[in-house]
């Protein structure tokens, strides 16, 4: 009775520690490879330059409305320029660095398991269509929110501004009262 018993535990033991030994394979830290992987399902490169693309043009708009509202202080090559400019900034810009450098962030937060379910999601027709689709949704989104980046920016400089300039007035009336000869 006693060796049943026993062997019944050891086999336990065996059956649970397998178990707990596939279970730790999923929940181990994703690998380089597998966030590679993850990000090639995802085409991320190639998402990338959609999404850089499709941002230029809202960065146009504005680069347009800036000109329209300073051209007569610009040159009338302003925006051909500035567009060009920008346009060589965004395509120089190391893409594959920014890329390679996520690596470590997404094996910070997902397991092994974790990453094959995003492949998993991905990989299904529903989840390429998310990524066709999620450059424009980009470019659109950008689009709605650029006029209002813009007025919050300019009110924050403003108020930026006014506060910077009421500190430099109260550093000068302290270095006013603080230094008697001055106010003679």
């Amino acid at each position: 009775m006693i060796k049943k018993l026993l062997c019944t535990g050891v086999m336990c033991l065996c059956l649970g520690g397998s178990g707990v030994a596939q279970q730790n394979a999923a929940d181990a830290p994703a690998s380089k490879q597998d966030v590679e992987r993850y990000l090639q399902v995802m085409h991320s490169r190639e998402m990338m330059t959609k999404m850089v693309d499709s941002m230029s043009k809202p960065m146009h708009e504005m680069i347009h409305q800036q000109y329209l509202k300073d051209q007569d202080k610009l040159p009338p090559d302003f925006e051909a320029r500035m567009n060009k400019k920008m346009d060589e900034m965004l395509k120089g810009f190391p893409w594959d660095d920014l890329m390679d450098s996520m690596i470590p962030v997404y094996q910070k937060h997902f397991t092994k398991g974790d990453i094959d379910a995003l492949v998993t999601f991905y990989g299904t027709p529903t989840g390429q269509k998310l990524l066709r689709e999620l450059p424009e949704i980009a470019a659109e989104s950008m689009q709605q929110m650029m006029p209002l980046l813009q007025k919050n920016i300019e009110s924050m400089n403003k108020g930026l501004k006014e506060d910077i300039a009421a500190m430099i007035k109260e550093g000068q009336s302290k270095t006013d009262t603080s230094n008697p000869q001055k106010n003679n």
